[in-house]
Formats: structure tokens, C-alpha cells, sequence
């Protein structure tokens, strides 16, 4: 399977009266990384477990390259699920070798593979240790591990940073950027949106079964509320109040944030302040990732 695109074209699924997806639609992109956030049960894992052929969709289609998805092509996914899906009794070594075989490799490049991995994931001094006796994170780089054994050309990664500490952050961080890099489409769901912020080319947000907002960081937040922050300390309580393109004004030892919309003349409201007396800071704030995901939740509950 050649590098490409891997296409999520509007695909709904219903349990009974519960619609889990409801026209689900985004591509993630070759040498990308995809964040996929959105709140529990929003339909990222059922999203997820259909692209990888384990549900069926009851419309829609799921493509590469244009072509709608065979079992072969998908047998070319690194898949790791939120639920731990490894054998519990088997050791790590032979775990992973056994999964690079089922995936095509042969027996000598399974082994290859499979202790080049554990090298590079810190796990040498456990790889004959049995899964269940190793602790929460360390069972999460072997997950990742399995993901990555028989070198996928597509990865889908389940909450992948979940139970990690700092430092396994890291190397799973890079270790995603160097998938990407070599051309590897990467899409991964996280809670951890500070993260997502930070490691995302794109970021799709989910909600009630149909992807609501996608883009790169930056364009998601030039598309959220900015505020202005003001530091001019001698104006007086409501000095902003009335003006143009503010919303509301929150003052505060003469340190003012100011939610304004998105044609606000910056210029007007500095000289505002500058009336007031000596301004110290002028400068404008993008909402973060987390403020514009909790601000799509706030509109589904008041919906």
C-alpha cells in the first residue's frame, strides 16, 4: 500500500435510536498528524473501528487513494485501541513477533522488527516479561509497538497517550513525527488537547457523530473569539464598555482582558486606553485549543 490519503466520507452508523455517527467526513493526508478530539461518545472510536474494517457503517465509505478500502489495504494500518488488545499471559517479544507474522512478515524480519521496536521504546529490559506484569505504561509502548511492528503505511492511534508519564510522552511524540515525516498518514484521538495543540498538523473536533470544525491549530483559533489584553493602569472601571466590537470587559489591578469580535478596530480601542493614560501592554490573544473545544461543548449542551 503506497503512501496517500486516507478518506472518511460521510459515514453514519446507528445502534437502535442512538446514532453514533451521523456523516462523518475528513481525510487525514500523507506526512500528516490528524488530532481527532472530541468529548466521550462523541464517535471518534466508532469512527475509528470502521475505518479498520471491525464495524460496519451503515453508509458512507471509507477510501485510500481514492479507492474504496480493501482487507488488504487494511492489514497496511497500525491500529492501537483504547481498550488494551494484547495477550495478557504472552511475553513482549514474542507477542509482537507473533503479530508482524500475522501481518505478513516473515519470521526472521518479524524478529528484526520487533526488537527494533522495543529498543527504541525503552522496553529491552522487559521484553521477555509476560504483558500483565508490566505496569499501565509500559503496556502502552508495547500497544504502540504492536501498532508499528510491520512498519504500517497508515496509523490509527486510540487515546494513545492515555496512562503515559512525561518522559514516554516524548518518545511516543517523536516517534509519531517520525511516521509522519517518512509520509505516514497519522491520525490519533486524545483527551490531552494541550498536546494535540502542540504536536498537529490538523485537528478535526467532534461532535455527536459529525466532525463540526477542522483545520490547522492556527486556523482554528484565528476562527474562535479573540481578546484583547489591555495594561493601562489609571483607566477607570468601564472605560471599554461601550466600545465598538467589545463584548465584555473584565478589569482587574488596571489589567483589562476584552472579548471582542473578529472586526474590532484594535486601533480604536488603543486609543481608548491611551486616554486613559499610560498603556503598558496592547496585545491580542487567540482562544487555545482547549477554549474553543470547550466552547463546541457548550453549544451541544445548549442545544
Amino acid at each position: 500500500m503506497a503512501q496517500g490519503v486516507l478518506e472518511i466520507d460521510r459515514v453514519s452508523k446507528r445502534y437502535g435510536e442512538v446514532v453514533a455517527l451521523d456523516g462523518m467526513t475528513f481525510d487525514v493526508r500523507a506526512g500528516e498528524l490528524f488530532g481527532f478530539v472530541g468529548s466521550n461518545g462523541a464517535g471518534k472510536t466508532t469512527t475509528m473501528r470502521i475505518a479498520l474494517g471491525v464495524l460496519t457503517a451503515d453508509s458512507g465509505e471509507v477510501r485510500w487513494n481514492g479507492e474504496p478500502i480493501t482487507f488488504e489495504a487494511r492489514r497496511r494500518i497500525g491500529y492501537m485501541p483504547e481498550e488494551r488488545g494484547l495477550y495478557p499471559k504472552m511475553k513482549v517479544l514474542d507477542q509482537l513477533v507473533y503479530l508482524a507474522e500475522l501481518h505478513g512478515l516473515s519470521t526472521n524480519a518479524a524478529h528484526r522488527s520487533a526488537e527494533d521496536w522495543i529498543a527504541r521504546l525503552g522496553l529491552r529490559d522487559r521484553r521477555h516479561d509476560e504483558v500483565q506484569k508490566l505496569s499501565l505504561g509500559n503496556q502502552q509502548r508495547v500497544q504502540l509497538a504492536a501498532a508499528l511492528v510491520h512498519e504500517p503505511d497508515v496509523l490509527v492511534l486510540d487515546e494513545p497517550f492515555s496512562g503515559l508519564d512525561p518522559v514516554a510522552v516524548d518518545v511516543m511524540s517523536t516517534v509519531l513525527r517520525e511516521k509522519a515525516a517518512s509520509g505516514v498518514p497519522v491520525v490519533f484521538s486524545s483527551h490531552q488537547l494541550d498536546l494535540v495543540e502542540r504536536l498537529c498538523d490538523r485537528v478535526g473536533i467532534v461532535r455527536s457523530g459529525t466532525l463540526v470544525a477542522a483545520g490547522s491549530v492556527d486556523e482554528l483559533r484565528a476562527g474562535g473569539e479573540s481578546k484583547l489584553v489591555v495594561d493601562a493602569p489609571l483607566a477607570p472601571a468601564g472605560w471599554a464598555d461601550h466600545l465598538p466590537g467589545v463584548r465584555s470587559a473584565h478589569t482587574s489591578s488596571g489589567r483589562t482582558v476584552l472579548e471582542v469580535t473578529s472586526d474590532v478596530d484594535d486601533q480604536a480601542v488603543l486609543r481608548a486606553a491611551l486616554a486613559t493614560g499610560p498603556v503598558h501592554e496592547f496585545s491580542r490573544q487567540r482562544p487555545s485549543l482547549t477554549e474553543l473545544f470547550r466552547s463546541v461543548v457548550t453549544e451541544e449542551s445548549a442545544a
